[in-house]
């Protein structure tokens, strides 16, 4: 059986009872299929997940599909359609050495373009949603394709319409809209605008903007890096949490707040955690808060995915104490809880 900590970014979990690698989308189907009515997991990078000591008992399936279709246009852009298994960050590189702007503040991003609407992934100001025009998917409940608009995948804040329906629908492939041109968005984010020294709402060059995102994460130690064990994350582990106008109110004077569309907060999951009384390089067993970056729970020594999980489970009782806030996590856990 194969042993799943040898699939995930955090490099722990137990065995899989089967695991399938997929590599088009006839495969997907047939692989999808055949595990039945027995427990299926999607996987792709394996950057976003948690998985328990005792595995997964049903079928794993590793989409690993490359491909990238491109429809060019000097007016309206270009239309490029991805393969779910291809790596986001070399795909967001592509883009920008093909000439394309939009993706540059999403670089760095660990994992497949699959997993990028399930998510919504999104850093520095801007969620990939902005740019998805359609995601093609293997419905498994009608057994069908089923192809998807950006408002039917009722994108929100790391959420997405397939997220709030786990398990039903499969990611085949991604389609993005993006400019042609050599600018960046607007910068939107304090600290990248510092980095980049322009103000914020200007713009920059896109490879700037691309190169400038990278040093900031690596600094965080948010670029994967197989001999440091501080960037051996699944990245950011919680969700910024958005709150009540009213808990907002409460919270100390120098926490950050971003005033939401609905009348909500957005508060810094970061800043929550540092000020709960967790400290960078805090240990449970073998799992460690990052030393770069609260955010960050790593395997720094050989640690069980219960030693994540339960270093997980101190972070979150840390706030709730704290501030009355319970941070949700932003890694799918299989197998496990913070119950």
């Amino acid at each position: 059986m194969a042993e799943l900590r040898n699939y995930t970014s955090l490099r722990v979990g137990g065995p899989a009872k089967k695991f399938v690698d997929v590599h088009n989308e006839a495969e997907i189907i047939a692989a999808i299929e055949a595990a039945g009515d027995t427990p299926v997991l999607i996987i792709g990078g394996g950057t976003n997940i948690l998985v328990s000591d005792s595995g997964f008992d049903g079928t794993v399936i590793r989409i690993t599909n490359h491909s990238l279709k491109a429809e060019v246009d000097a007016c309206s852009g270009a239309t490029l359609t991805i393969g779910a298994g291809e790596n986001w960050d070399e795909f967001v590189k592509l883009s920008i050495e093909r000439g394309f702007a939009g993706l540059e503040t999403l670089s760095g991003i660990p994992g497949t373009v699959g997993a990028a609407p399930i998510q919504n992934i999104g850093a520095y100001g801007h969620e990939v949603s902005e740019f998805i025009t359609r995601v093609r998917t293997y419905d498994r409940e009608k057994k069908e394709i089923k192809t998807f608009t950006n408002q039917e995948c009722d994108f929100s804040y790391r959420n997405s319409y397939f997220k709030s329906h786990p398990g039903r629908y499969v990611v085949i492939e991604v389609q993005f809209q993006l400019r042609m041109g050599i600018e960046s968005t607007p910068i939107v984010y304090a600290e990248l605008a510092n980095k980049l020294e322009i103000a914020v709402g200007e713009k920059a060059p896109v490879v700037a903007t691309r190169k400038a995102v990278l040093e900031l994460r690596a600094a965080k130690g948010m670029l994967l890096n197989p001999s440091d064990r501080d960037s051996w994350s699944a990245g950011s582990f919680f969700t910024n949490p958005i709150i009540d106008a009213a808990v907002a109110a409460k919270l100390p004077e120098g926490a950050p707040r971003w005033p939401q569309a609905d009348g909500r907060v957005k508060t810094s999951a970061a800043w929550l955690i540092e000020n709960s009384g967790i400290k960078k390089g805090d240990s449970i067993g073998g799992a460690r808060v990052s030393t770069k970056h609260v955010l960050a729970l790593t395997n720094a020594a050989n640690a069980t995915a219960q030693d994540i999980a339960s270093l997980a489970k101190s972070a979150q009782q840390h706030v709730q104490d704290a501030f009355g806030i319970t941070l949700e996590p932003e890694v799918n856990l299989i197998g496990l809880n913070l119950q």
